[in-house]
């Protein structure tokens, strides 16, 4: 991982990763309340799935001070969000989620808000940056007493903002080095390998299913039940399991290329795109039939890579350009 195009490949790898677990998780999210294998596969892969991408879209802002990358991020992160909130209300309206045609750019649709916070994030590192490790330890502690401000939630996705900073800015703040100390521990695919079993035993046993909510951040402490002075502790160790968890991720991604690591240079088109296949799907395929398909994890498996590897597609890039990257 000496050369910057191998440092590429490696990340590149670890977005294709991170991106099929984005599809995969929300394949088997309607089926994984009757399913307790697939319950706690979901728990799992919500832990850390986003903050891992989060990280990585931290570690690759270190330009932030450039000239032109506040007008770039203008372009590249916030008029999208723009175009597909806009879509998803046209979308909603035809399939019959929503009675009434309405736009609302302070409500992110679904998966949206993720393309609202990342702005938000690079927009924080003007403040952050400045205070370097000192400040990450101020964003964790936002990140845990944001949740004791009643209601706060998806508006302007500031729950999600606040809560998902410190992966940002830790992704920000650590450098080559980091990334290659890790590779280099002795043994570290099977130190990978056993944080993540053990991870997933831990919810296997443990993990209580009204608990979901802690995982996707975007719900006050009040929101998700009654609110206790425990809370912050709660969420600060989840904190310290999911930075965990990422370490043993980046452990086992792989640093050569494949035929398909390209695709981890086009995960905006899969993450913006996939969720209409999802919708559909639940749209017009019967809950019983969905509800059939449950047991079948290798079709799930399969069905999601299919997603990935089409979505990922030259073709798709090459016609979804201008509307994702709003360029001929």
């Amino acid at each position: 991982m000496a050369s910057s195009s191998t440092r590429n490949l490696y990340f590149d790898n670890a977005k294709l990763i991170l991106i099929f677990l984005v599809v995969f998780g929300h394949v088997i999210s309607p089926l994984k309340e009757n399913d307790d294998f697939l319950f706690t596969l979901y728990a799992v892969i919500f832990l850390f799935h986003m903050p891992a991408f989060i990280l990585i879209s931290g570690y690759f802002a270190k330009g932030y001070r450039k000239n032109g990358y506040l007008l770039k991020s203008v372009k590249k992160i916030l008029l999208p969000y723009l175009i597909f909130q806009a879509i998803y209300s046209f979308f909603y309206f035809i399939n019959g989620d929503e009675h009434s045609l309405s736009f609302d750019f302070l409500e992110p649709h679904w998966t949206l808000w993720f393309l609202l916070s990342l702005f938000f994030w690079n927009l924080l590192l003007y403040v952050f940056a400045k205070l370097k490790w000192l400040g990450l330890i101020v964003a964790i502690f936002i990140g845990i007493g944001i949740g004791y401000i009643d209601h706060i939630g998806s508006f302007l996705s500031l729950s999600r903002t606040f809560v998902f900073f410190p992966y940002f800015l830790l992704g920000f703040l650590i450098e080559p080095k980091h990334i290659q100390w890790i590779k280099n521990i002795k043994y570290s695919n099977v130190l990978g390998m056993l944080i993540l079993i053990s991870t997933f035993l831990l919810f296997e046993f443990s993990f209580p299913k009204n608990a979901v909510p802690w995982l996707l951040g975007s719900s006050s402490y009040d929101d998700m039940g009654n609110v206790e002075i425990m809370d912050g502790i709660y969420r600060g160790f989840q904190y310290l399991l999911t930075f965990v968890v990422i370490v043993g991720f980046l452990a086992l991604v792989p640093s050569s290329g494949t035929k398909i690591t390209v695709i981890g240079q086009r995960t905006l088109y899969v993450y913006l795109l996939h969720g209409f296949i999802i919708k559909i799907i639940e749209t017009f395929v019967s809950d019983d039939t969905l509800e059939s398909f449950s047991q079948n994890y290798l079709l799930l498996f399969i069905f999601s890579i299919v997603v990935c590897l089409t979505l990922g597609s030259y073709l798709i890039k090459k016609y979804t350009r201008p509307l994702i990257e709003l360029r001929l």
